[in-house]
């Protein structure tokens, strides 16, 4: 499949792009140059390949929910630059 200069045209319009018509035609030389190396890469035989989404395994690592009582609420508000009612007082931020 090959791109026309008059699509890259079209594309760069509904990007609001203005573009010269020497990028027009290095756009257009570019695209190609990629849809030609997609169009190689499309006769790789892989029928033995699962699809995958990550190139390695994940595995969550979980922890079992263990309850625990808190820091007593007067030591952590201790070092606390500004405290009101029992909470921190921080900036507004609108």
């Amino acid at each position: 499949m090959k791109i026309s200069r008059e699509e890259v045209e079209y594309v760069a319009m509904l990007a609001r792009l203005e573009l010269t018509a020497q990028e027009t035609e290095d756009y257009t030389g570019n695209l190609n140059s990629i849809l030609e190396y997609a169009g190689i890469l499309e006769k790789l035989d892989t029928s033995e390949v699962l699809p995958t989404a990550h190139a390695v395994p994940l595995h969550n690592v979980m922890r079992e929910d263990v309850v625990k009582s808190s820091m007593d609420a007067a030591k952590v508000l201790a070092n606390a630059p500004d405290v009101e009612n029992g909470f921190f007082k921080v900036p507004k931020i609108v």
